[in-house]
């Protein structure tokens, strides 16, 4: 129970009432709490009373606490928390607080390398870590050295070692053997770096071997390509997919092609086969009636009389009507013979055109149907050498999606894919037929306009702009505006395509840089 601490006597000639009726007055003036402490402290201001100096200091080991806890908050790490804690605990006098936090502390941090912690008692967050690594290399790094037996075996054993190991000396045995096991992988990974080189050095030299040979076949030549392409830049299982399900659907259409192809081709060896046999039956028979006539003449010469003279004309003109309808109906065979060559030769060009086509297949890219970058190459070294030739413009247009990652990220990558055939169909619909799409690569495309200025170039992109205001790309009933930013180089006389691309692309920039949805001419 608390008391009012009593106040100091009056000074001589002072009533204490009057006094007490002074201190509360100046109390409400003041606006101070009326708390005996303030209550005391104005009585003897009023009666002159000096005030009492404060005791000194006099619970050491309360100061010594303190420092302590001070100097373990000014530590770094996690037991700066517990000084804090300690901190707060001495200054609010606090000791049933302070103890606990010193206990904890003890618990945590003092008790890690006593032989109770080596018999088990471990930090869970140690344990953890322990359990993590060995995982690590017991099963993840085992399974990326499938290859190596002797390095699986290690990293097994080293993932059981980890979980067991205590004591600095058996913590430096592992990390010992875990350096040798990284240097092992490293030369185990470039022993397999050059195997892959080795093999796609045999691979490119079959595939340079077999094209040399293809002088007839030249249906082929667009699937090599396509490998040459393919195994001539970094390799990526995305790619590699694509690469196979392309190939596979072109071998599959060029089967069909060559199995009719082959029927084609046997029909004509028969029918030549046929042509001969009928050219060597009119040669028989050709054969027979010159013999034939030859016998009329003797029996001619030896006639008796005009009867006998009239019996050898009627058989002469009978084999000669003979031999004149067998030249007929040959001829008529022949002539049909020739007419079904002609038609297995034309069936012959159309499957061949066809099976070029198919080659020609693998050159294009297969979400939007414009070329891909063999393609884009072929066709700008054709350009290119007629622009040469001719002495006319040629201009290139680079265009790149506005906010493409944004669509992909808000609507879905189907919505992406759909939104880069639309561009595609805007282009072509507005475009020449002359002029030719070609996916760059992702968001990016590369238009070729052949025989056309750069004012013409510059123009002809805008009018593709404004077609793409006009045809709203629609996804799951909703219409989107796709714009995109472009820019346009004119080729100079026998400039290389790389340096062209890289004009036109950093004009492109240029126009997503300056506001989007624009075309700037490069310089």
């Amino acid at each position: 129970m608390s008391t009012t601490p009593s106040p100091s006597p009056a000074a001589p000639g002072q009533n204490p009432a009057d006094v007490a009726r002074e201190a509360f007055r100046r109390l409400a003036t003041r606006r101070i709490a009326p708390t005996p402490d303030a209550y005391r402290a104005i009585y003897d201001e009023i009666a002159g009373v000096p005030p009492v100096p404060a005791a000194p200091p006099g619970n050491p080991a309360a100061d010594v606490l303190e420092s302590f806890a001070r100097k373990l908050a000014d530590t770094p790490g996690e037991v700066s928390e517990y000084g804090r804690r300690l901190l707060r605990a001495a200054r609010n006098a606090d000791w049933t607080g302070y103890a606990a936090a010193l206990s904890q502390m003890s618990e945590r941090h003092l008790r890690r390398n006593t032989p109770v912690m080596a018999m088990g008692d471990e930090d869970p967050d140690m344990r953890q870590l322990r359990e993590m690594l060995g995982r690590s290399l017991a099963f993840a790094l085992a399974t990326l050295l499938a290859g190596s037996p002797a390095l699986v075996l290690e990293a097994e054993t080293l993932g059981g070692a980890v979980k067991t190991a205590r004591g600095e000396d058996a913590l430096g045995e592992l990390s010992g053997r875990l350096k040798q096991l990284c240097y092992q992988i490293e030369l185990h990974s470039g022993d397999q770096a050059e195997q892959r080189e080795l093999l796609l050095r045999l691979f490119r030299l079959l595939l340079d071997n077999v094209n040399e040979l293809l002088d007839d076949d030249s249906w082929m030549r667009g699937q090599i390509a396509a490998v040459q392409e393919l195994i001539s830049g970094p390799l990526d299982s995305r790619s590699l997919e694509d690469a196979t399900r392309s190939l596979k659907d072109v071998i599959f259409k060029q089967g069909q092609l060559r199995h009719s192809l082959s029927d084609v081709r046997a029909t004509v060896k028969n029918m030549m086969m046929t042509f001969i046999d009928r050219l060597g039956s009119v040669a028989a028979a050709t054969g027979d009636y010159h013999a034939k006539l030859g016998g009329f003449s003797k029996r001619i010469s030896g006639a008796a009389d005009i009867d006998e003279l009239n019996d050898v004309l009627e058989e002469v003109l009978r084999e000669t009507r003979l031999a004149q309808d067998q030249a007929l109906a040959s001829r008529d065979r022949m002539l049909a013979v020739h007419r079904e060559a002609q038609e297995a030769e034309e069936r012959i060009r159309v499957l061949e055109a066809q099976l070029q086509h198919m080659s020609e297949l693998v050159r294009e890219d297969q979400l939007t149907g414009s070329l891909n970058r063999r393609g884009l190459d072929d066709v700008y070294e054709r350009e290119s050498a007629r622009a040469d030739r001719r002495n006319t413009p040629l201009c290139v247009a680079m265009l790149d999606l506005d906010n493409f990652k944004k669509l992909n990220d808000t609507y879905g990558h189907l919505a992406g894919d759909g939104a880069l055939k639309h561009l595609v169909k805007v282009v072509r619909d507005t475009l020449r037929s002359m002029d030719v799409i070609a996916r760059f690569g992702g968001e990016e495309f590369l238009i070729l306009l052949p025989e056309t200025t750069v004012e013409a170039a510059a123009a002809a992109m805008v009018r593709v702009q404004r077609e793409l205001t006009r045809h709203f790309f629609m996804y799951d009933n909703e219409k989107m505006l796709i714009t995109f930013s472009c820019g346009v180089a004119l080729r100079v006389p026998n400039e290389g395509q790389e340096s062209l691309m890289a004009r036109a692309d950093r004009a492109m920039y240029q126009a997503k840089q300056t506001g989007k949805n624009r075309v700037v001419v490069a310089v």
